[in-house]
């Protein structure tokens, strides 16, 4: 049962490897025995994942670069390349909200920042399409597993964070278009599909969420009147839908969303 849920030996691609949810992701990786690339753009924070890789006894690099950025990310191809060989496996970690793209409760409906929200939907849409572009095409040539970072909000109406919201939809949307043509075009050899998370702290959201003193604010505490298991998540409780995504665990699963969210989907509120 152990091998079905290794990485033992894959290289593994994390886009926003930096980020807190990324942290979550490599520790975990790196339990499953991954030889990991980590892709992101502070370097501060890649440099200390991977040390904390290397002295947990793993295997990783990093490269820094805008998943918007096709030439950055081409660069990161080869040079993977030219260190392992190959690339069997991609996480889309890179997304979140942009914060001139949150509507505020008194603004007017009508009058929305259309650039933020182009922001918003580009980073988290095209900053997952782009990746795959530049990376999928070597996973598919000896097979392999996408798995993208979808949210709660692609399915339910979540107040004030419209642009994130719609780029969350498509990128669903995107993973079952992408896994049928890809099953089209290579058979099961490479597979795409989702984890939903519910909703977990991070650096983009919590001065939405929390006040400075650490209790809620109001939108926190509607979120955690919502979620019947009453918390946030913890980044780590992402774990387990990753590995399992990216293991011969799931070799007959794609086009998928893994929902990870405390019941908060499963609720109406009443």
């Amino acid at each position: 049962m152990k091998s079905l849920f290794s990485l033992k030996d894959k290289i593994v691609v994390v886009t926003g490897a930096t980020g807190v949810l990324g942290e979550a992701f490599i520790k975990g990786l790196n339990a499953a025995e991954a030889t990991l690339v980590l892709i992101g753009r502070n370097e501060d924070a890649a440099k200390l994942r991977v040390s904390e890789v290397e002295q947990a006894g793993g295997k990783a690099i990093y490269i820094i670069a805008d998943v918007l950025n096709e030439q950055n990310l081409i660069e990161a191809k080869d040079k993977i390349l030219s260190t392992y060989g190959r690339i069997d496996a991609l996480v889309n970690g890179a997304g979140g909200n942009i914060a001139e793209a949150v509507v505020q409760p008194g603004s007017d409906v009508f009058d929305l920042n259309i650039g933020a929200l182009k922001q918003a939907f580009d980073l988290n849409l095209f900053g997952t399409i782009v990746p795959t572009q530049i990376f999928g095409k070597e996973i598919a040539k000896n097979g392999g597993s996408i798995v993208n970072i979808s949210s709660v909000s692609a399915t339910q109406a979540v107040t004030r964070v419209l642009g994130y919201s719609l780029a969350k939809t498509a990128v669903d949307s995107y993973t079952k278009w992408m896994s049928v043509e890809l099953a089209n075009r290579y058979g099961d050899k490479i597979r795409m599909n989702g984890i939903v998370p519910g909703f977990f702290i991070t650096n983009q959201n919590r001065a939405l969420l929390t006040n400075e003193d650490g209790s809620l604010t109001a939108r926190g505490q509607a979120i955690i009147t919502k979620t019947p298991f009453k918390r946030f998540g913890n980044p780590d409780e992402l774990i387990g839908a990753l590995v399992y995504l990216l293991s011969d665990a799931s070799k007959f699963v794609s086009g998928e969303n893994l929902t990870v969210d405390g019941g908060f989907g499963a609720f109406s509120g009443v």
